[in-house]
């Protein structure tokens, strides 16, 4: 991630925070850019889905 302005996915509020307002239990991130901030659910559901299969891959040997 480059320096400058980080973004944040405020989880109670749904909303996309400019720097870390929000205490970390109610934050995800920091992305880069508002866009990918405002996409973090989305982001998190693609990655727990790859990471399920890659165990379910893992455990078939």
């Amino acid at each position: 991630m480059t320096e400058g302005t980080q973004y944040y996915y405020n989880l109670s509020t749904g909303a996309v925070e400019e720097g870390a307002q929000s205490p970390a239990t109610e934050r995800m991130g920091p992305y880069a850019t508002r866009e990918e901030a405002e996409r973090a659910l989305s982001i998190a559901a693609k990655r727990n889905q790859e990471w399920e299969q890659d165990d379910e891959e893992w455990e078939e040997g």
